[in-house]
C-alpha cells in the first residue's frame, strides 16, 4: 500500500531541487524526471519487489517530507535529521501477516536523483528495494556483505541503477533493535 503525506507537494518545482527545498507549485513548473510517480506505478513495483526479495506479508509505503521524515529518524534512531529511507519491520501479534512499514522523503529522493541523474522513480524504487530488504531481516551495518550482494542482485533483475550501499559504503553507527534505516 502506498500513502502520500498530505504535507507532501506531488509537483517540485525545478528552482526548489537546485535550492533543496519542495516548494509549491503545478506540474507544468516540474520536469517530468522530477515528478512523483502514480501510487498505481509504485503499488506494482512494490509487488513486484517485495516477490523478488520473498518478502511476505502487507508492505505499506509512506511517502513523506524531510520534516517529517528527520522525526521519525529522531524518534525511532536518536538521529535528528533527514534521511532517505527507513524500514520498520513488524513484530509481534500478527506479524506473519504484516512485514512493516517503510517511509521515503520524497524530497530526499529528488535530491539524490539529480544527483545521479535519474529521474525521482527511480530512485524512489532504489529506496523501496533497499527497504525492503531491510525489512526480510537484512542489515548492511552488521553483516558481512549479504545485504549488499542480495541488493546487487535484485538491482539488476528489477533493472536498477547502483544502490544506497554501493553509494554510502558501510556504516557501523548502532541504533534501537527493529528500526532500520
Amino acid at each position: 500500500m502506498i500513502l502520500l503525506d498530505p504535507d507532501l507537494d506531488p509537483h517540485p518545482p525545478s528552482h526548489a531541487v537546485a535550492a533543496g527545498r519542495i516548494g509549491v507549485s503545478g506540474p507544468s513548473a516540474t520536469p517530468r524526471s522530477h515528478r512523483l510517480p502514480s501510487a498505481r506505478t509504485l503499488a506494482r513495483f512494490l509487488a513486484q519487489a517485495q516477490a523478488a526479495v520473498r518478502l511476505r506479508g502487507q508492505v505499506t509505503v509512506l511517502l513523506t517530507t524531510d520534516a517529517a521524515i528527520r522525526r521519525l529518524n529522531r524518534q525511532f534512531r536518536g538521529k535528528n535529521k533527514a534521511t532517505d529511507v527507513l524500514s520498520f519491520p513488524a513484530g509481534g501479534v500478527g506479524a506473519e501477516q504484516i512485514a512493516g512499514d517503510l517511509a521515503l522523503s520524497v524530497p530526499t529522493a529528488l535530491r539524490q536523483a539529480v544527483e545521479r541523474g535519474h529521474p525521482l522513480s527511480i530512485e524512489i524504487k532504489v529506496l523501496m528495494l533497499h527497504g525492503l530488504l531491510h525489512l526480510a531481516g537484512y542489515d548492511h551495518e552488521t553483516d558481512t556483505g549479504q545485504m549488499a550482494r542480495r541488493e546487487r542482485l535484485l538491482r539488476e533483475r528489477l533493472g536498477l541503477p547502483h544502490g544506497l550501499i554501493e553509494r554510502t559504503g558501510k556504516s557501523s553507527s548502532p541504533r534501537p533493535r527493529g528500526v532500520r534505516p
